[in-house]
């Protein structure tokens, strides 16, 4: 009854069938064609004038509407791929799961999809019958259809919204401005079978609820803890960008605690599967969630690696100290660590597919760790000369307060960083006892042979 009674208010019926879109005008729902990208706008502009139908979809009209600033900006239009492209001389067509064209503008990137259609007759029809592997997850589809196909087809309703910038109208096929104004995040269609289409659908219904505020609608709630287990069968590549999108929503915390409420955690990342059950590395986890959600609403950057030595860190912790403790390949600290640090991103390689880019800066910073501890002589100098060193400092500083190591340590480095000179000479420790190094003998060159 409530949402009957939002979208008599946010919308009226368009005529024709029951079924028809409810078309809400400006001054309902408050989007400005001025408040979307001139990219986006001239690609509409430029469809529609073609005589296509042409909207921006999807995560920007939800973002406009829930008052945040979207990243980018999608269209929809009834024109294929292919007309796509001949309308606009910057284009390309790409992707073989979606077949999509990306259109540029400028600076920016436009992505444009072809309205969507059912998988059933039409695809059977047409020869573009999606692909579905085993367990049901789509694999390829090029499945075209009508407007009302495409709204149906998306999965939830905040976003099965399409703006028209030309006469600033929402059409709304699923009552999604209604589910936001209640707060609400609803799938459209049955659930069970919208995940086994795409399992990461589960990880973005966490994502959404987290960053809009939204209560997961019981029917698409209830099934995610039984079905979780389809989330193996995601390639890690595809995993990996939705973790980071996750990760650096703005809306981390409350996505991980979303990902336990829901059962997500267990299985889904082997590093979660530790941390949330273990104090100390639960809370250097979450002090480092805290941080990265505070860089992104400040509009700073985030690292990829940076994020993910941190969830990671504990799990290598916990490597390092069992290869010590066995006694097998040697009991050296600085090996070991690098031992434990190849096993543990091995294990993650099976969930995730982080590149070698972003491993490889991981690896900086954890190497960095024991390096810290080294107070004397010229080390620390050595260290500051380290590409990674701011990194691999605020680190230290995430472990220093969440009490895995002494306040003290980063305090000395904070002051070492920004004293020059004596000032910084007087601040280095004596050597330890077994930290002297042995002075090795100069060989002697041997005498050139006289020549006789």
């Amino acid at each position: 009854m409530i949402r009957k009674l939002i979208s008599r208010v946010f919308g009226r019926k368009s005529p024709g069938s029951p079924g028809a879109p409810a078309i809400i005008g400006v001054n309902k729902h408050g989007i400005r064609r001025e408040q979307i990208s001139s990219g986006s706008r001239r690609t509409v502009e430029t469809l529609q004038q073609q005589g296509y139908k042409a909207y921006v979809v999807g995560g920007a009209v939800r973002d406009l509407l829930a008052g945040f600033t979207p990243k980018d900006y999608d269209v929809a239009t009834n024109a294929t791929p292919e007309q796509v492209r001949h309308c606009f001389r910057r284009s390309r067509i790409i992707g073989r799961r979606f077949q999509i064209v990306h259109v540029l503008m400028g600076s920016e990137t436009i992505e444009v999809t072809t309205f969507r259609g059912h998988h059933g007759e039409q695809g059977q029809h047409s020869g573009n019958k999606a692909h579905t592997d085993e367990q049901g997850r789509v694999l390829r589809d090029n499945v075209f259809g009508s407007e009302k196909d495409d709204a149906a087809r998306r999965d939830f309703t905040v976003n099965a919204l399409y703006f028209d910038p030309t006469s600033e109208t929402i059409v709304d096929y699923h009552h999604g401005v209604a589910d936001l104004k209640q707060k609400t995040l609803r799938m459209i269609g049955d659930p069970k079978t919208r995940y086994r289409e795409d399992p990461v659908r589960m990880l973005r219904a966490v994502r959404l609820a987290a960053k809009l505020g939204l209560s997961i609608d019981p029917e698409a709630s209830r099934p995610i803890r039984e079905m979780s287990v389809l989330i193996e069968n995601v390639p890690p590549s595809r995993l990996f960008d939705e973790m980071l999108k996750l990760l650096t929503s703005g809306y981390a915390v409350k996505c991980v605690q979303q990902l336990r409420a829901e059962g997500l955690h267990n299985g889904l990342l082997p590093l979660l599967d530790v941390i949330l059950d273990q104090p100390l590395g639960e809370r250097f986890v979450m002090l480092a969630l805290e941080n990265t959600d505070r860089r992104v609403r400040e509009g700073k950057a985030t690292s990829p690696g940076f994020l993910f030595a941190t969830l990671l860190w504990h799990e290598v912790l916990a490597k390092w100290e069992a290869i010590l403790n066995s006694g097998e390949r040697g009991t050296a600290r600085i090996p070991a660590l690098f031992l434990a640090m190849d096993a543990v991103l091995d294990v993650q390689a099976e969930k995730l597919a982080i590149t070698r880019r972003i491993a490889g800066d991981i690896k900086d910073i954890w190497a960095l760790q024991p390096r810290f501890e080294q107070r004397s002589g010229k080390r620390p100098y050595g260290v500051l000369e380290q590409p990674r060193f701011r990194a691999g400092y605020d680190f230290l500083l995430l472990r220093a307060e969440s009490g895995e190591v002494d306040s003290e340590l980063g305090q000395w480095w904070t002051d070492f960083m920004n004293r020059d000179g004596e000032a910084r000479a007087a601040m280095l420790l004596p050597p330890k006892a077994d930290e002297a190094k042995k002075r090795r003998r100069r060989k002697r060159k041997p005498a050139a042979a006289s020549a006789e």
